[in-house]
């Protein structure tokens, strides 16, 4: 098979493309958790994440976060167009701090969970879900 000089060309600028895409995607994700937290430092632990390791649908994925003494949680899929999913918001006479819902997920990512807790710091889980039929389009 021979290759013009405009297929290679095109070849060579989808491979490009290709790998740049994710790193925009990443980028998004880590903008919208540099909004929520300020710019401040997130440790890892005190979230607890819950998220099926394999996703048959991308469509409706559950997930349930819990962190005790959390003022607020923000729920990020990294690879999806828009990555801030949900923010969950609970006020003093909170029974416990915790949500659970059903997200989309474009594709196979990471899914983030960042907790702004009662003291001004802030915490985070992550899990990555592997979609075998992408929900957003995919």
């Amino acid at each position: 098979m021979e290759l013009s000089r405009r297929e290679t060309l095109a070849l060579g600028l989808g491979a490009a493309f290709l790998t740049i895409m994710p790193l925009r995607a990443n980028a998004a994700a880590e903008d919208a958790i540099a909004a929520f937290t300020g710019g401040a430092d997130v440790a890892d632990g005190g979230v607890t994440l819950t998220a099926p390791e394999i996703a048959e649908n991308g469509n409706t994925v559950p997930i349930e976060v819990r962190a005790p003494g959390a003022a607020a949680i923000l729920i990020v899929a990294a690879g999806n167009p828009e990555p801030g999913v949900a923010t969950f918001n609970f006020g003093p006479l909170a029974a416990e701090q915790a949500a659970s819902t059903r997200i989309r997920l474009a594709g196979t990512q990471d899914v983030i969970a960042v907790a702004k807790m009662a003291d001004g710091s802030f915490a985070k889980a992550s899990a990555t879900v592997k979609v075998t039929i992408g929900g957003c389009g995919g």
